[in-house]
């Protein structure tokens, strides 16, 4: 006969009330009380029915994760899997489970995200990206519904909690660290502008190079669509100029891979004969040819505090809205020689 709440409470010498509020870790019973309890229930191997709590209280402990692409594109991202291994470790210590997106258009996981809301599949939403003038975040933002965002939304910026990285600082401040190198051709390539971590990118590698007196070369911006339509030509047409750069800010890890096989399909060097720098710091950046020098921007931590913030929505009738930059670090491998005392 399976054990019940109030065997666990008899046991222990409680009440069936105080039991359940050990399960839900009230503040209002002691910890000696809550050990005791648990003990208990270890010993009788009690386990909640987590169901029929959450149903009684209105609550499914379940957040949906939204990608920006199917999850068959998504994961051969590297950035994915580990935002999500952030929201997962937070999601386990909250009792929460996840409800991950499967959509593969931008008008399919709109109409998935709003089954999960009028369905209430689950209790809150993590989108795992800003898009300019997105459809779901403005759907989000219309109901009401408890939702935060893995980057800084394109609009209504003081009206909704994400977590990112100053992606206008970070690039920046990658221009700064060529021109100290002795780089004054700079390039900029890949990034989707659809995506406001893009436009980030691209505004602060713009402003980079103004502050130090470089001008920005239309030529120099590889856009992503050219970039993956093109391929090896849009390198072999950059290289070509009659000033070439003589370094290559990449919009992130995987740009910069296929980048450096490019550039050594038409014969030329990395670092010797152009320098690259890219964001993300993939575990595979470590050990590709040259190792790539990257910016790390806590990719765990995204996702972690992203959940966090989505856990202080739930069930709250005052939403307290926050922003918040996770740091980042330049990680510098051999992708990038000095080029300052070269005549």
């Amino acid at each position: 006969m399976a054990v019940t709440i109030i065997d666990v409470a008899k046991e222990a010498n409680v009440s069936p009330s105080t039991v359940s509020r050990v399960i839900a870790d009230s503040p209002r019973i002691s910890v000696q009380t809550k050990r005791r309890v648990r003990e208990v229930m270890e010993r009788l191997k009690y386990y909640p029915n987590f169901q029929a709590r959450n149903l009684a209280a209105k609550r499914t402990n379940t957040i949906g994760v939204i990608m920006s692409h199917s999850t068959s594109l998504a994961f051969q991202n590297p950035f994915f899997p580990e935002v999500i291994r952030g929201i997962c470790s937070s999601a386990h210590s909250n009792q929460y489970g996840i409800y991950l997106s499967t959509g593969g258009t931008e008008e399919e996981i709109y109409k998935e995200v709003v089954s999960m809301v009028q369905g209430k599949k689950v209790d809150g939403i993590i989108l795992l990206y800003s898009r300019v003038n997105d459809r779901t975040m403005a759907y989000l933002k219309e109901v009401k519904f408890p939702f935060t965002m893995v980057g800084r939304p394109y609009e209504n910026e003081k009206e909704i909690s994400y977590i990112d990285n100053d992606n206008k600082i970070i690039s920046k401040n990658m221009v700064n660290y060529l021109e100290k190198l002795g780089h004054q051709h700079i390039a900029f390539v890949g990034g989707d502008i659809d995506f406001v971590v893009s436009l980030d990118r691209l505004e602060g590698y713009k402003q980079g190079l103004k502050e130090k007196n470089l001008y920005f070369i239309d030529e120099y911006f590889i856009r992503d669509e050219d970039f993956k339509t093109k391929g090896i030509k849009s390198i072999q047409e950059l290289m070509k100029l009659d000033m070439p750069p003589t370094a290559i800010i990449a919009h992130d890890d995987l740009v910069a891979y296929e980048i450096i096989r490019y550039l050594e399909d038409l014969s030329i060097n990395v670092p010797e004969d152009i320098s690259i720098v890219s964001f993300n710091n993939h575990a595979l950046s470590e050990y590709v040819k040259p190792p790539l020098t990257t910016v790390d921007i806590s990719i765990f931590e995204l996702g972690f505090e992203a959940a966090i913030y989505l856990y202080e929505q739930v069930g709250s009738d005052q939403i307290t809205i926050k922003h918040h930059f996770v740091p980042t670090t330049l990680i510098e491998r051999n992708s990038c020689k000095s080029i300052k005392f070269e005549k």
